[in-house]
C-alpha cells in the first residue's frame, strides 16, 4: 500500500462558499453576483477577478429545484383538494402560479450553491492539481 505524503490545501472552505452560492454571490469574494442576466455566470468576477468560465452547472440546479418544489406543491395541493374541495380550476390557478415562482426563486440559488461548490472543491479548472497539495 502506499501512503499519501501530501496534505489537503483547505484555503477554500465550503460553508463560505455555500452561503455566498446562495445568495448569488461571487463563491470567492462575495461582493457581486456571479451572474450577469438571471442564470449567465459572469467569466470573471467584476470585483475580484476570480475567473468562473469554468462552472460547469448544467441540469444540476434545474433537477434541484424540481425536486424541492414538487416535493413542496404536491402534498400542499393534495392537502388542499381533500381540505376544502376547491374548483379544480382554482387548484390549477393557485398551484401553478405557486411552482412558477417557487422555481423562479429557487434555480438562480441552486445554481450558485452548484458554482461555489466547484470552485471549493477546485473543480472543472477551478485549481490547479499542483496547487492543491504541497
Amino acid at each position: 500500500m502506499h501512503s499519501l505524503e501530501h496534505t489537503e490545501i483547505d484555503d477554500r472552505p465550503l460553508k463560505p462558499a455555500l452561503l455566498r452560492g446562495l445568495r448569488c454571490k461571487c463563491p470567492a469574494c462575495g461582493e457581486v453576483s456571479m451572474f450577469d442576466g438571471y442564470l449567465k455566470v459572469h467569466d470573471t468576477c467584476p470585483s475580484c477577478g476570480e475567473d468562473l468560465s469554468h462552472q460547469r452547472a448544467d441540469d444540476g440546479p434545474a433537477y434541484m429545484t424540481m425536486l424541492v418544489t414538487l416535493k413542496v406543491v404536491t402534498p400542499l395541493m393534495v392537502a388542499t383538494m381533500y381540505r376544502w374541495e376547491p374548483h379544480p380550476a382554482l387548484v390549477f390557478a393557485l398551484f401553478a402560479s405557486l411552482l412558477l415562482a417557487l422555481s423562479l426563486f429557487l434555480l438562480p440559488r441552486f445554481k450558485g450553491i452548484i458554482v461555489a461548490i466547484q470552485w471549493s472543491r477546485r473543480m472543472h479548472g477551478f485549481g490547479e492539481e499542483n496547487e492543491r497539495y504541497h
